[in-house]
C-alpha cells in the first residue's frame, strides 16, 4: 500500500492509495468496511503503533473500496496538498558517509554506521518549500532512502530487522555546509588516561555539532508516500535520482550503500530504542550524473529549484525553493 498524510478541502486526513490518480480518506474506508465503531487511527503515528493488525484491517478496508467503487469518495491526488508522511516521529535517525562514493575521501572514519539525529520540527513534505535563508550560507540536497519503523525495537540482530520495519519513504536530508563550517571546533578533547587512570590526556579533534546545518526549520523533505513494506523486494537495491531546477545531479542506486537497511536499523537499536514512526535515513545517494554535475555544485544560494527525488517504487517528491534575504535576528543580549 501507498499511505499519505495529507489536506484536502483543508481537513488533514491520513489516505491510502487507490490508483495512480486517486485516493482515498482512511478513515471513510475503515468505518464503510468496518462501521463506525471501529478503530479509527487519527494520524499515521496512530496506525503504526496498531502495528500489524492497523495494518492488516487497513488492507481489508482498501480491499472493500476497491470492490465498492461507489463507497467511499475517490479524492484525486491533483487536488490535495501533503504533509510529511509521519508528521511527528519520536526520532529521525541521519547516516553520515554511508554511500561507497564517499570512501575515498575519508582521512579516517570508524567501522560502524555513524548517525545523528534531526528534529522532527525540520520535516515538511512534497511541494512544500523549501526556505533557506542569505544568513545559512551554502545550503544543499542530499537524496535519501528512508526507513519508517513499524514495531518497537532494542538490540535486535540484523537477520532479524527487516520484520521491524512498516515501510520507506523518500527523504531529501537538506544540509547546511555553511553552518556546518560556522560550527567546527577543533580543539582539545580530554580523556583519562588508560595507563593511569588519576591523570588525563589530550587528543586533537575535529568536529561540527549537526542541530543546526542538518535540522533547521524544512531541512527534511519526506514523502510523498509511505510505501509499505511488502511493496518493496530489495530496499537494497533502488535506483535514486535528484534534479535541481530540471537538471540531473545525482544518478544513484542504495546498492552502493556501505552497510544494508537491516544493519542500519540494528546497529541504532543497540543504543537507541526505535519506536513505531521513528525515521532512518540511509544517507546520501550522491554519485555525480552523467553530465558530472553533482549535489555540491546545487547550493541553493546561487542555483534554483524546484529540487525533486525519485526512489524506484517509492515515487518522485518534488519542492519548490525559496530564498529569504535576511539578516540573523538579535539573539546576543547586548
Amino acid at each position: 500500500m501507498k499511505l499519505a498524510s495529507i489536506s484536502y478541502k483543508g481537513t488533514d486526513c491520513i489516505a491510502v492509495a487507490i490508483d495512480d490518480e486517486h485516493v482515498i480518506n482512511i478513515k471513510d474506508a475503515m468505518i464503510a468496511a468496518f462501521g463506525s465503531d471501529a478503530e479509527i487511527p487519527v494520524d499515521m503515528n496512530h496506525l503504526l503503533q496498531q502495528g500489524q493488525t492497523g495494518i492488516t484491517k487497513l488492507s481489508s478496508a482498501l480491499d472493500f473500496a476497491l470492490a465498492n467503487p461507489t463507497a467511499v469518495m475517490h479524492i484525486p491526488i491533483a487536488d490535495v496538498s501533503w504533509h510529511a508522511p509521519v508528521r511527528k516521529p519520536g526520532k529521525i535517525c541521519g547516516v553520515a558517509m554511508n554511500n561507497s562514493a564517499s570512501n575515498s575521501r575519508k582521512i579516517s572514519a570508524p567501522d560502524h554506521p555513524a548517525f545523528f539525529l534531526k528534529p522532527a520540527s525540520c520535516l515538511i513534505g512534497h511541494e512544500e518549500a523549501i526556505t533557506i535563508r542569505s544568513y545559512y550560507g551554502s545550503v544543499h540536497p542530499e537524496p535519501e532512502l528512508a526507513i519508517v519503523i513499524g514495531t518497537t525495537m532494542r538490540d535486535v540482530d540484523a537477520a532479524n530487522a527487516m520484520e521491524y520495519i512498516a515501510g520507506y519513504s523518500v527523504m531529501n536530508d537538506i544540509t547546511g555546509n555553511g553552518m556546518r563550517a560556522e560550527d567546527l571546533f577543533q580543539y582539545w578533547a580530554i580523556y583519562a588516561d588508560e595507563d593511569d587512570p588519576d591523570k588525563t590526556r589530550r587528543v586533537e579533534q575535529h568536529l561540527s555539532y549537526a542541530a543546526r546545518y542538518k535540522g533547521t526549520d524544512t531541512f527534511g523533505v519526506l514523502g510523498p508516500w509511505l510505501v509499505t513494506r511488502d511493496e518493496i523486494n530489495d530496499p537494497d537495491d533502488l535506483s535514486v535520482e535528484c534534479k535541481v531546477g530540471g537538471e540531473v545531479v545525482a544518478e544513484d542506486s542504495t546498492r552502493y550503500y556501505n552497510y544494508k537497511v537491516a544493519e542500519l536499523i540494528s546497529f541504532i537499536s543497540q543504543f537507541h530504542t526505535l519506536h513505531p514512526g521513528d525515521i532512518v535515513s540511509c544517507g546520501t545517494a550522491f554519485k555525480a550524473s552523467a553530465n558530472r554535475k553533482s549535489i555540491h555544485n546545487a547550493n541553493f544560494q546561487q542555483v534554483s529549484g524546484p529540487v525533486s527525488v525519485t526512489i524506484e517504487g517509492l515515487g518522485t517528491q518534488e519542492n519548490p525553493v525559496v530564498v529569504e534575504n535576511r539578516t540573523i535576528g538579535k539573539w546576543r543580549l547586548s
